[in-house]
């Protein structure tokens, strides 16, 4: 965030110099960021500002981050206003100079700047009819010129790696016109396109009947972050195989261990005690480390196999679902996985995030036995090849033949493992869900 500012404190300052003011840009606070919202600007139009100020806050797809000063200067005008959506990287969001500068050629560099929009595709004007040529014998045309626009609903068709970027970017392939053979969307398409910039917020058309308030609903604007989610589980949906494994393991001996891990911290430090999500996360990171296959990604014309397992955690938050990331978790034990866990959902909730804490990832944990839900399958988050879904831990009636009377009862977490099939077979998954109830069902074995 900081390099940001100072890259915007420099553009600042050249420009300056020839203009006296300068324009204020939207900065790009990921590398895939293509445009964001204004969440709240922190300073007021002809309100000074002094470095390390916080001047406003951006929303990206995934969380709220501030952007700072690194010079003093002040607020000249200001073009997107509080709760702006879409706007694009690189377009103008403010007027700004320094301590002392005539402000009064705000409005005319803003002028200037509303007046240059955004590049955008470029778009084909039609060519007046031309004079009707004498009738001849029809000569055959090489139909490999033809590249009409897919309609709507039709399948898309697109390259491998055009699918990869578009997803990385949240750009939906629908909105893309293809130059490739017939029409097919390839890597230049997706790179080159630019979604339509933002609309500065405006009064209702004459005539138009204004929104009309009803005691029976609400309508909920949508955010980045939501408008980004629908977008990539989507396409994942559509896109991706998927394919599910279920199974129950024991969890008694897990809940044992918990219980005299969490009794030896006494009342010292009751938030470092563990979770049976951190013995989860550590299950995971050791089963993949049995069955790297499944540690893995599709990137269309190769599958990336890692070697370390950087478990992305679904968190909920007020504004949407967010996955933080806990790096190299089988080198970790479970007290560091605690940890870092709680302080990374904690982020996750306030919106404060940095990008490298939620981009990435190899393999994602979604647990919804928290809230008593016994089981469900996730949606798997590309380019990732799975996604486990992890169920309540409930007493269970079991068959035991060694008991008196047949039947005992044991602690029951059921799992799903959804997979994407075209980089981990049915036989791969069977594998890893099996290492996985392995590892939980015998805890001992992460002390080894």
């Amino acid at each position: 965030m900081a390099s940001v500012a100072r890259i915007l404190s420099r553009q600042f300052h050249a420009s300056a110099r020839r203009h006296a003011l300068a324009k204020f840009s939207m900065p790009a606070m990921s590398p895939t960021m293509t445009e964001g919202g204004i969440a709240q600007w922190k300073k007021k139009e002809g309100e000074s500002f002094s470095a390390g100020d916080v001047l406003l806050e951006i929303e990206t797809d995934k969380a709220t981050i501030d952007v700072e000063a690194q010079e003093d200067g002040v607020i000249a005008k200001i073009l997107a206003s509080d709760g702006a959506k879409n706007v694009q990287v690189g377009s103008t969001i403010a007027i700004v100079g320094e301590p002392g500068d005539d402000l009064s050629g705000a409005d005319k560099l803003a002028a200037e700047s509303s007046s240059q929009p955004a590049e955008k595709p470029a778009e084909k004007t039609p060519e007046p009819p031309k004079p009707e040529a004498p009738k001849s014998e029809p000569t055959p045309q090489p139909q490999e010129e033809s590249k009409p626009e897919l309609a709507q609903g039709d399948r898309i068709f697109a390259s491998p790696i055009a699918k990869k970027i578009a997803l990385e970017r949240g750009i939906p392939l629908a909105k893309i016109k293809g130059t490739g053979p017939s029409g097919r969307i390839i890597r230049e398409d997706v790179e080159k396109y630019q979604a339509p910039a933002a609309a500065a917020p405006s009064a209702p058309a004459p005539g138009a009947a204004p929104p009309v308030p009803s005691s029976e609903y609400i309508d909920l604007p949508v955010s980045n972050m939501r408008r980004v989610i629908g977008s990539r589980l989507t396409q994942s949906k559509q896109e991706v195989p998927h394919y599910y494994l279920t199974v129950d393991i024991n969890m008694d001996k897990v809940l044992k261990l918990r219980e005299l891990f969490n009794k030896s911290l006494g009342e010292k430090d009751k938030s470092a005690k563990l979770s049976v999500n951190d013995f989860v996360l550590k299950a995971v990171a050791l089963a993949l480390a049995d069955v790297p296959e499944a540690n893995s990604a599709w990137l269309g014309e190769t599958i990336r196999q890692y070697k370390k397992a950087d478990i992305s955690m679904a968190v909920a938050t007020p504004t949407g679902l967010i996955t933080p990331i806990i790096k190299d978790v089988g080198a970790k034990g479970l007290a560091s996985i605690s940890a870092e866990g709680k302080a990374l959902a904690k982020k996750a909730r306030d919106g404060k995030l940095q990008p490298h804490e939620y981009q990435g990832g190899t393999f994602t944990v979604s647990n919804l036995g928290m809230f008593g839900i016994d089981h469900f399958t996730a949606i798997i988050n590309p380019p990732q090849s799975c996604i486990l879904a992890v169920g309540a831990t409930k007493p269970t009636l079991v068959p035991a033949p060694e008991e008196e009377r047949g039947f005992k009862v044991v602690n029951v977490m059921k799992v799903t493992l959804s997979s994407d099939h075209r980089t981990v077979d049915g036989a791969v998954g069977a594998r890893w869900v099996s290492a996985f109830k392995g590892y939980l069902e015998n805890p001992l074995t992460f002390m080894l």
